[in-house]
């Protein structure tokens, strides 16, 4: 039986240097995809320039192909224009030159046609690469504001709020959209742990992908009474436990006071020597910032509050409150 263990434990490392070389040769595979796209865009791009050819030339290349070569997909006139604008938007940028080929090609179309400034697509492109976002994933996060969302979230606020920020790392959002979930506004705390449950990989998506789930209602024992944490992770990045208190309406002042309790018991029971502080995150249908501030300004643990929405934003409302806290931004820059 022993033997039979030994072997199989060989055979999957075997299989674990088949899936590393699968994975090394699809890397080089769509390197190679997207400079051919590029090449292709480029030389697109100088021949229409020139007065003889202009747009007409992307047309005559397209019905060259379609006559010439049929089988071949994505060489469409549309196809073609689409590799003309990846060149022309990305040419001679240092900051994209070393991303471009590290994404698929059809992430890269959701970026450029959904992005509206060069810092939101490279925003994106490093996502993609540090989340391994699929084209569904991607499209989730475009369409929920996800960049907005996090460019707001690092807005200037009061002390104990940008100190809470830096004791979680600045992995938390301001505000989360749990649309995924599918649960009525009127639902429970305990409908809306369920539902994240049930929807736990597009949560995870949401909140980030260096979190790895533990577990849901975790008891913490602290003298002769049982705690339960709601949501339970832990954060690769941060090497330390998450814990997540959700609640239906707004925040509360005592909730601090709890989700401090359940710290402290996570790192005297469960904390490893070599992992740093256990970190909490409040998540409430809404809050005010003022009363987040009074809250937080005497807390010893680190610990963000945030709202959670069950619909999606609209993202030109999004857009607009961006735009006007960079404004606001560049005013008092202005008077520094």
């Amino acid at each position: 039986m022993n033997d039979l263990i030994h072997y199989d434990e060989q055979f999957e490392k075997i299989i674990d240097i088949i899936e590393s070389a699968r994975e090394r040769a699809y890397r080089r595979v769509n390197e190679e995809l997207i400079l051919m796209y590029r090449d292709i865009g480029e030389y697109i791009s100088i021949q229409s320039e020139k007065a003889e050819y202009g747009d007409a030339f992307v047309q005559r290349l397209a019905d060259f192909f379609a006559a010439n070569y049929p089988d071949l997909k994505g060489f469409t006139r549309r196809g073609l224009y689409r590799m003309k604008q990846f060149y022309e938007l990305y040419r001679n940028n240092e900051k994209v030159s070393p991303l471009v080929t590290q994404l698929s090609w059809t992430n890269h179309l959701k970026i450029m046609s959904a992005c509206k400034t060069m810092e939101e697509r490279i925003f994106y492109m490093n996502m993609c690469i540090k989340e391994r976002l699929s084209k569904r994933e991607l499209a989730r996060q475009i369409d929920s504001g996800f960049y907005e969302r996090y460019m707001i979230s690092r807005k200037p606020l009061t002390p104990a709020i940008e100190e809470s920020r830096r004791a979680t790392g600045n992995v938390f959002l301001d505000n989360y959209v749990l649309d995924f979930l599918d649960v009525p506004d009127s639902a429970s705390e305990r409908d809306l742990r369920k539902s994240i449950i049930r929807n736990l990989k597009d949560f995870i998506l949401e909140i980030g992908k260096d979190f790895t789930f533990i577990g849901e209602e975790y008891r913490v024992q602290v003298g002769m009474h049982d705690y339960y944490i709601d949501l339970l992770f832990y954060h690769r990045g941060l090497s330390c436990l998450a814990a997540f208190e959700l609640k239906i309406g707004e925040f509360k002042p005592e909730y601090v006071g709890k989700i401090n309790l359940y710290l402290e018991a996570l790192d005297r029971e469960m904390k490893k020597e070599n992992e740093n502080p256990s970190v909490g995150i409040i998540l409430c249908a809404s809050k005010d910032d003022e009363v987040v501030e009074f809250s937080l300004s005497r807390s010893l643990s680190p610990t963000m509050v945030s709202e959670y929405n069950l619909k999606l934003i609209d993202k030109k409302l999004l857009q607009k409150k961006l735009k006007e806290y960079i404004e606001l931004a560049e005013t008092i820059s202005d008077y520094e």
